[in-house]
């Protein structure tokens, strides 16, 4: 395959990619200083406890996409301004809602999210429990069958 071909094939495999297969194959030319490792840390902590708004699912330490890219940086430059990371939470919920926390604080509405898979376990782990005795237990002679009508 010639090399036009080839970056032929790229250019329209790129094309046709999600935003972030995209920026998994993208080759990050800018060097990362390191900085301040306590700083660091912390960037990676609070970046994991947010979504990613394009790779769903993801948080946005784990998502290669630009935009996570870009919100980790707005993480770590407000972290460096000294506000915590309940704050630097609550910037991001007040722009995307709620939805952009990983996990949402069990309190209202979002207390079924933790609730109902409880309910749901218990409630299977009943039904078994109930078969389990149905299926294992003798059965009841049934007094009219058994007698002998003659």
């Amino acid at each position: 395959m010639t090399r036009v071909a080839l970056r032929t094939l790229v250019a329209l495999s790129l094309l046709f990619a999600t935003p972030c297969a995209r920026a998994q194959v993208r080759t990050d030319t800018t060097p990362r200083t390191t900085g301040d490792s306590a700083l660091e840390a912390r960037t990676s902590a609070v970046a994991a406890q947010l979504r990613c708004p394009v790779c769903q699912g993801l948080s946005i330490q784990d998502s290669p996409s630009e935009l996570a890219q870009s919100m980790r940086s707005l993480v770590r430059d407000q972290l460096a301004q000294g506000k915590s990371p309940e704050q630097v939470k609550a910037y991001f919920v007040s722009k995307y809602g709620e939805w952009i926390l990983l996990s949402p604080a069990p309190h209202g509405f979002n207390l079924l999210a933790y609730a109902i898979p409880v309910l749901m376990v218990l409630g299977g782990g009943a039904f078994i429990a109930v078969a389990v005795r149905r299926w294992t237990s003798s059965p009841t002679p049934d007094a009219t069958s058994t007698e002998d009508p003659t």
